[in-house]
């Protein structure tokens, strides 16, 4: 990485992302378990989730508009800000025992989640093509430090939640607010120059659906493919988890903790995948990451009220949707001109957002009418679709 610019735009973006970490950590952590409370059933709990990724969903296309039309740091700044008065406004719903505002502020809590995926993708705007793994991993990684901290902050959540009078479960939204807050501010006042705008400056961006809708063919269907389904498969066993615990007992300090090793799992190695898939390809590191999601939803779902084999299981969860999302989001970088990138790559985030939602719509409905077990299996039969394709788009390359 030579570019001098290009070493301050990962810099500032891997720094962003460890204190918008903090805030997604802490809301990931309890907010089905805030549905669960407001609403009183676990019927609803899966809520949570298809809240969060359909607000992601929501504000990804124009979020990608705008950053074709001015940038980057216009659209993460508007998606960490919008984040942000998502999670207060949970904090609002939940002293008004109100789960339609309650609803409401996890689906503007969403942006934060658009604007941390659309990070990964700006570090590379600028990147060499042999580069584009590595420094799509850096910006992913970073997020580890303040991910795995966020879930650990339920119990002083609860504190300053107690201190000031408000439901305990609403107390590390606040930390999720402020933390989004200060990656707002910071990446509209650091993120300079701005990676998109110095990228296309010699080339007109794509703009509108319709623009990058040709495009989604060949290689970059491939990945789109493998980014939605792995996080369909993650979402559908992550959201569920806490209310299993739960259900059977379990502390919520030791399910904050399932959770820190579950995000650990997806952000720790993530050097180590972007390595893999501009070393070893990213196809291969695909196939490694869907054999990872089965194997933890094997172990999950076997775990019974063992609590220590459903956290090697979120942790393995973690792991697998780690090497396929970053081999996935390389190889979709590597496939499409610079022109057409940020389009593409919302739509993406789209499709990978509505799969997270119909995740958390599938965990709620198979965990209600069968068993944590069996939603473990529905899930696992996702990864077929995109072994298939994998395989098939190898056998082409072979042919040519």
């Amino acid at each position: 990485m030579s570019d001098p610019a290009q070493k301050r735009i990962v810099s500032v973006l891997s720094a962003v992302q460890v204190i918008g970490g903090v805030g997604n950590g802490a809301g990931l952590a309890v907010g089905a378990l805030l549905v669960k409370e407001v609403s009183g059933s676990s019927g609803w709990s899966g809520m949570a989730v298809v809240m969060l990724t359909l607000g992601a969903a929501a504000f990804t296309i124009p979020m990608a508009s705008i950053a074709a039309r001015t940038g980057r740091r216009p659209a993460l700044t508007l998606g960490w800000l919008c984040g942000a008065s998502g999670a207060a406004v949970t904090v609002v719903g939940a002293e008004a025992d109100s789960l339609l505002i309650v609803l409401l502020g996890l689906i503007l809590f969403g942006a934060s989640t658009a604007a941390n995926l659309q990070s990964r993708f700006a570090a590379v705007d600028r990147a060499e093509p042999t580069q584009i793994g590595r420094a799509l991993s850096l910006v992913v990684w970073s997020t580890t430090v303040g991910a795995v901290i966020g879930p650990n902050l339920t119990d002083p959540g609860a504190s300053v939640a107690n201190s000031l009078g408000i439901p305990e479960l609403a107390g590390p939204m606040l930390f999720s607010a402020a933390g989004f807050a200060v990656a707002g501010i910071m990446t509209f006042v650091l993120l300079r120059p701005d990676p998109l705008v110095h990228a296309v400056s010699a080339e007109p961006v794509a703009r509108g659906i319709r623009a990058a809708l040709p495009h989604v063919r060949g290689r970059a269907l491939t990945a789109i493919l493998a980014i939605a389904a792995s996080h369909a498969v993650m979402v559908a066993v992550m959201a569920l988890t806490p209310v299993h615990m739960q259900d059977h007992g379990v502390a919520l300090k030791i399910i904050g903790l399932t959770i820190s090793l579950h995000i650990a799992g997806m952000f720790a190695l993530s050097p180590l995948m972007g390595w893999l898939s501009d070393r070893w390809g990213a196809g291969q590191t695909i196939l490694l990451g869907q054999s990872i999601l089965l194997l933890a939803a094997f172990v999950a779902g076997t775990s019974g009220h063992s609590n220590t084999q459903i956290m090697i299981g979120l942790t393995l969860l973690g792991i697998g949707w780690s090497a396929s999302v970053i081999a996935g989001a390389a190889m979709l970088s590597a496939s499409l001109e610079v022109a057409v990138r940020p389009l593409v790559q919302g739509f993406s985030d789209l499709s990978m957002n509505l799969a997270g939602a119909f995740g958390g719509l599938l965990a709620g409905v198979v965990v209600a009418t069968a068993s944590y077990g069996t939603l473990n299996a529905a899930a696992a039969v996702l990864t077929v679709p995109v072994i298939a394709l994998v395989l098939a788009g190898r056998r082409v390359a072979a042919q040519v």
